[in-house]
């Protein structure tokens, strides 16, 4: 299974943004397929919180836009939404002692530990801070 990160998520929903179209024709083909694909939730929210932000982009999208669009998203029969299980807790710590993440990369090593509790074999993403996470194979979509 495929998961894809934020950054997926706000370049297909900015048209102002460089990769619109490319992320836009990945999220429908994603989304229209029928292979299972995935969108861990830390990162549902985390578009919200950018999108929708005034210091972010100027203007920022009306909440009820982005909420509009995430309905769509999450009507795919193909999506999976990825949120903790049991093995959770244990993963994180194991993840964390492994990378040595902190601040801000805690964030990132929660969406890894999700990617790992989940059997996803690839995140696509154009964060390069994934790396740091063993056993996660990651690709930029964006730099094909």
């Amino acid at each position: 299974m495929i998961a894809i990160d934020t950054n997926v998520l706000v370049y297909a929903e900015m048209k102002a943004s460089p990769f619109h179209a490319r992320a836009l024709a990945l999220l429908t083909s994603l989304g229209e397929g029928e292979a299972q694909w995935a969108i861990p939730w830390p990162c549902v929210y985390e578009f919200l919180r950018v999108v929708t932000h005034p210091r972010v982009f100027r203007p920022p999208m009306p909440l009820e836009d982005a909420r509009s669009d995430l309905r769509a998203l999450f009507a795919s029969p193909s999506l999976v939404l990825l949120s903790e299980t049991e093995r959770h807790a244990q993963l994180l710590d194991e993840l964390l002692a492994r990378s040595g993440a902190t601040g801000n990369l805690v964030h990132d090593a929660h969406i890894a530990a999700l990617c790992q509790e989940h059997g996803v074999r690839e995140l696509l993403t154009a964060d390069t801070d994934f790396g740091k996470f063993a056993g996660l194979r990651v690709r930029n979509p964006f730099a094909e």
